[in-house]
């Protein structure tokens, strides 16, 4: 006579959660990068912030080589704790060329910050412009009283609208956590260094795991 399974206890739930949860973990590829970011904000009108920002990007030939940025942003506040902006950005890597167009709504309250931004990306790799929705929630929290030394924690989700490229996955695609510190080391410069864990999500393939120290310098005039 076959033998019965024995029913699954609703203690056994936590059990297959986690196995389910670090089944793909542990397929995902991992590395570890380097980002680094120079950064000028200038305070145009009482209602209009430029930002300017160049950056570098330390990676392994596996996520597309080393890379550089540059991005202008302009910021329009229309109400108190809120921003509506837009810009362009151009990254250059060895392996592709990326020409960026975006738009943002950023909320401030107290801490906590929300940027929800709208990305056209045309990347000399696809044949059409891909559409990408990011939204971004971080918290500020100073740690002492004079407000020197301000710790960081944010996340960030990054949707595919479309597939400019057969490869790209529709939805959420790269997820990134953020913890650090920032602190002021002269008049109108801060510097930040955060930790960053950025997961990509990929069709048909294990998700690309980064660990990335990140520095910032940041000017404001």
């Amino acid at each position: 006579m076959p033998r019965l399974q024995r029913p699954r206890r609703i203690s056994d739930a936590p059990l297959l959660i986690a196995m389910s949860i670090a089944t793909p973990a542990a397929a995902a590829t991992s590395e570890t990068q380097l980002w680094t970011t120079e950064s000028v904000a200038i305070q145009a009108s009482k209602a209009d912030l430029i930002t300017l920002d160049a950056s570098q990007r330390f990676r392994s030939d596996a996520a597309n080589g080393e890379q550089q940025t540059a991005r202008l942003l302009i910021d329009h506040g229309i109400a108190p704790g809120v921003q509506i902006g837009g810009g362009m950005a151009y990254f250059r890597s060895g392996a592709e060329q990326e020409m960026r167009l975006f738009q943002q709504v950023t909320l401030t309250r107290r801490i906590w910050l929300s940027r929800t931004r709208i990305e056209q990306r045309f990347l000399d790799t696809a044949d059409k412009a891909g559409w990408r929705l990011r939204q971004r929630m971080q918290a500020s929290v100073p740690l002492d009283r004079a407000k020197r030394w301000t710790l960081i924690a944010a996340t960030e989700l990054m949707f595919h609208l479309n597939r400019a490229r057969p490869s790209d996955k529709l939805g959420l695609a790269v997820m990134r956590n953020q913890i650090g510190l920032r602190r002021p080391i002269a008049k109108a410069l801060d510097v930040q260094l955060l930790y960053m864990r950025q997961q990509s999500f990929r069709e048909g393939r294990a998700d690309a795991v980064a660990h990335i120290p990140w520095l910032t310098l940041s000017w404001k005039i």
